[in-house]
């Protein structure tokens, strides 16, 4: 991920193996990793089971929020492409019957929305 991506916010695709080693117990039996990506200190997984989002706080990262969201309690989602002018693709997901996005994220070009995209709809539809 480049320097420039970092500091626009834009996620970028984070590699599985350092992810399982970062990560690993937090994951259930049988759980494994479909795609991951790492955004400045944050980084957000979609597993097999779920979607786990880590929220590094605080000047040193010390204190750490771990959000589970499972997969049957996204009620939709969205995913919006990058342009010729804009630099980034975004998700939304709406939990339950929440009418504003949940969670939103934006990734860089080197994110394929249509693989994140098919992964959501594996798991929600």
């Amino acid at each position: 991920m480049s320097i420039f991506s970092k500091l626009l916010g834009n996620a970028g695709i984070a590699d599985p193996a350092e992810i399982t080693k970062d990560y690993g117990n937090l994951f259930a039996e049988g759980e494994t990793i479909e795609i991951g990506f790492k955004l400045i200190r944050d980084v957000f997984i979609f597993t097999n089971k779920r979607l786990i989002l880590v929220d590094k706080q605080g000047i040193t990262g010390s204190k750490v929020e771990y959000l589970s969201v499972a997969y049957k309690s996204i009620t939709r989602f969205s995913v919006e492409t990058a342009g010729h002018f804009e630099l980034d693709a975004e998700l939304k997901i709406w939990i339950s019957s929440e009418t504003v996005p949940s969670i939103r994220k934006k990734f860089n070009k080197q994110v394929n929305v249509y693989d994140l995209q098919r992964i959501l709809a594996q798991h929600v539809l």
